[in-house]
């Protein structure tokens, strides 16, 4: 690393705040009411918290060696599921990417006044294009570029409009006025009830789930940087820590805000944030900055965006050192930057943005590939818990900056608390949700489930017929 800049425990926090908080989150939240409460306790309960102290102790064993997930795994289980693991938390970016990229066209629109631009597939496609085109040639520009857009994409354009949004429903409480979310709904279960716990009548009731977990994913990503922090071994556990609150305390805070001052029958799934937000100010008569959140939380996307896209790759770069992936797949530019890799996924970002150019509602196909990268990401997640409680058990006296408190026991217990939150969204994740029309329930399972196979047995695939002489060429 000599010649370049370290990260800071402030960069590295904003980079995994950019990766896992998505503002766009926050009116689907809201809309559940009071219950938002109890999916955001249990996300945090049951995933961030575990999937943070797991990848703190990880980041802090390998901190010296590159790879992130697929180095974690590899160490447990060997070189074919590591390999699993980095592949699924790369391949399940692919899909995300348009969807992401999508919201910040909307928010475009909305920043030039014209939100009817927001349901125009050619201009979606086109920004999406645009968008992580820029974004693809700032990452291979190299890690400080890539690190400076992200952490004040994060800044700027999630933390900022979350911090507004906090602030405006702290107002509308402050002044006295109703607060929607203690008005109960006219029929249970339809979104605003004044209930902590949600109203269940079946799993698909509350498929929302898995897609809640999925807005607190990506909180191990930026592993493979522990290396660049000035002091890897304490500086990783510090920055995955202050993360996480910075986290919790947006989605907590801000989908309250939402849910207290716009009633839930207001709020639109399909409209996003920007709704949420011209709703917000058009209350306080704050209209003229829905256009300068507009561009702040496109930003936001962007700078999420980047976060990703050096994060996942980067550990397939580690997988083609290791001969794992053909070696063309290792060449890297003259930043150290993987080239091909990053290439590769641009091209196949734009030819799924290309489905926003033929076809009239993208939506619902999108939804679907979403719930497919909802399951490979919890696929990936169960492999990272199993590594860390076996290497605990098989490699105690491997050198840990920081290990979760409570010895062999206490590993098991934070892990398998993780586990079981995982193993439950997975399973919730293939029953269709009743409050989306998803067409023919049996055709959306077969789909999820197809994808999985597919995209879960590639990998290994790949792995069988691997080469020896891979290993060299990625030298």
């Amino acid at each position: 690393m000599t010649g370049k800049t370290k990260l800071s425990v402030f960069t590295l926090c904003m980079m995994t705040v950019a990766a896992v908080v998505s503002l766009r989150g926050l009116p689907m939240m809201a809309k559940e009411g009071l219950s938002l409460i109890f999916y955001i306790l249990f996300s945090t309960i049951l995933f961030l918290i575990p999937a943070s102290l797991v990848a703190a102790e990880l980041g802090s064993a390998f901190s010296s060696q590159g790879g992130g997930v697929y180095t974690w795994v590899k160490e447990a289980f060997g070189s074919r599921w590591g390999f699993t693991a980095i592949w699924l938390q790369w391949i399940q970016n692919v899909v995300w990417y348009p969807t992401v990229l999508g919201f910040a066209a909307s928010c475009l629109a909305y920043a030039v006044m014209k939100p009817a631009l927001a349901e125009n597939g050619v201009y979606t496609g086109l920004v999406i294009l645009a968008c992580y085109w820029m974004a693809t040639f700032l990452t291979l520009a190299g890690s400080n570029v890539a690190s400076f857009v992200t952490k004040y994409g994060a800044l700027c354009g999630t933390v900022l409009p979350g911090l507004i949004v906090i602030a405006l429903g702290l107002l509308w409480i402050d002044q006295g006025n109703p607060i929607a979310f203690l008005n109960p709904g006219p029929v249970a279960g339809s979104g605003a009830h004044a209930r902590l716990f949600p109203h269940i009548t079946s799993l698909g009731s509350i498929a929302f789930l898995a897609g809640i977990i999925l807005l607190f994913a990506g909180v191990e990503v930026h592993a493979v940087h522990a290396g660049e922090l000035e002091e890897p071994a304490k500086q990783f556990p510090e920055s995955m820590f202050l993360a996480a609150a910075v986290i919790f305390l947006l989605f907590m805070l801000g989908s309250l805000a939402v849910a207290a001052v716009v009633p839930a029958n207001e709020i639109s799934l399909t409209a996003g944030l920007m709704q949420a937000f011209e709703l917000l100010l058009s209350k306080f008569h704050l209209e003229f900055l829905t256009p300068v959140l507009g561009v702040l939380t496109a930003f936001g996307s962007i700078g999420g965006v980047m976060a990703w896209v050096g994060g996942p790759s980067r550990g397939l770069l580690e997988t083609a050192k290791q001969g794992e992936i053909p070696p063309f797949m290792a060449k890297v530019n003259k930043h150290g930057v993987q080239i091909n890799i990053l290439l590769i996924q641009a091209v196949i970002v734009s030819l799924l943005a290309g489905l926003y150019f033929v076809m009239d509602n993208v939506s619902v196909a999108f939804f679907v590939l979403s719930a497919m990268t909802v399951t490979l990401y919890l696929v990936m997640y169960i492999l990272m818990y199993a590594a860390a409680i076996k290497l605990r058990r098989t490699r105690p006296d491997l050198p840990r900056a920081y290990k979760v408190p409570g010895g062999l026991g206490g590993m098991w217990f934070v892990a398998g608390t993780g586990l079981v939150g995982v193993c439950f969204s997975l399973v919730v994740g293939f029953f269709p949700p009743t409050n989306l029309p998803v067409g023919n329930p049996a055709l959306y399972v077969g789909l999820v489930a197809a994808g999985m196979v597919v995209f879960v047995g590639l990998p290994l695939v790949i792995n069988a017929c691997k080469k020896p002489g891979w290993r060299q060429g990625g030298k």
